[in-house]
C-alpha cells in the first residue's frame, strides 16, 4: 500500500507500485491512469486495462464500458471513508498514524454494514 502526497498524479503513484501489483486479470482505473507506458506495463504482466482514454488522446483506446461501470463501488468506499472528519481533513501528520486511522475507519464501516 502506498500513501502519496495529494499533489502527485495518479499514474506516477502507480509507477511506484506496479512491481507490487497482485496477479489479476483486469485493472479498473479512471482517466488519470491513461498513459501508454502504464498500459504497456500492464500488458507485460498480462493484465487487461479497463481505462477510458483521456479527452486529449488523438486515437481513443476502447475499454469495456459495462465493466467500468462497476468502478462506482470503489468510489463509494472512498466516499464512506471521507465521511470521517479525521480522514477527510487529514489531521494526522505522520503517515503511519493516518494509515492507522484509515484502517480503523474501514474496519468500523465493514462491521456496521454486516
Amino acid at each position: 500500500m502506498l500513501l502519496s502526497e495529494g499533489q502527485m498524479s495518479d499514474y506516477k503513484g502507480a509507477a511506484l507500485m506496479i512491481d507490487a501489483f497482485p496477479k489479476a486479470k483486469v485493472l479498473l482505473a479512471d482517466r488519470g491512469y491513461d498513459a501508454d507506458w502504464f498500459r504497456a506495463a500492464l500488458a507485460q504482466r498480462k493484465i487487461t486495462a479497463c481505462i477510458p482514454s483521456k479527452a486529449n488522446r488523438k486515437v481513443p483506446i476502447p475499454h469495456d464500458a459495462m465493466l467500468y461501470r462497476r468502478r462506482h463501488k470503489i468510489e463509494n468506499m472512498f466516499g464512506r471513508l471521507k465521511d470521517w472528519r479525521r480522514i477527510h481533513t487529514r489531521y494526522d501528520r505522520c503517515a503511519d498514524t493516518f494509515m492507522s486511522a484509515i484502517c480503523i475507519a474501514a474496519t468500523l464501516i465493514f462491521w456496521l454494514n454486516q
